[in-house]
């Protein structure tokens, strides 16, 4: 009896190792730390699917974000708005990855938006109400207050010199 639990115990800490290991490749920069580097940038690593993602704060709650320097603004799904306490404002027509889609500015800009210790207050989001998931798109309204430097499967944003 006791062999058995040794065992299921093993399994279950290789399942764990399995587990983690599984998410760092599909997210390399889930751990992405709340201050920028000691050389004030953030430093993103490319995916498996060849987008950048990374963890950050919208008004100080904690969103995940696809930094998509395509995206006009930052845009958010519906379900994200509704946790950051967002109202939609005068409607509009956008151009997404998907085509042609109706998307609503938020009522008032997003105070702040933080990603690894670089902030950016009064920015302008939409929310998209058929966008799926639970991740908001970091776009060029949060982007373009930064320098911006790709290099292979690496993105670093910095503060502009």
């Amino acid at each position: 009896m006791r062999q058995t639990g040794l065992i299921a115990v093993g399994w279950l800490l290789l399942g764990g190792l399995l587990w983690l290991g599984f998410d760092h490749y599909l997210n390399p920069n889930a751990q992405l730390a709340a201050s920028p580097s000691e050389s004030g940038e953030v430093v993103l690593k490319r995916g498996p699917d060849g987008h950048f993602r990374a963890p950050g704060q919208i008004n100080g709650i904690e969103v995940n974000f696809l930094v998509d320097t395509g995206a006009t603004e930052v845009a958010l799904p519906e379900a994200v708005a509704a946790r950051l306490n967002l109202d939609r404002g005068i409607a509009m027509s956008t151009h997404t990855a998907n085509g042609e889609a109706i998307a609503y500015a938020t009522r008032n800009r997003i105070d702040r938006i933080s990603l690894g210790g670089l902030t950016a207050h009064d920015v302008a989001a939409s929310i998209v109400p058929g966008m799926n998931g639970n991740e908001a798109l970091l776009g060029m309204s949060f982007l373009s207050r930064f320098e911006i430097i790709m290099n292979g499967d690496e993105m670093r944003i910095r503060a502009r010199q």
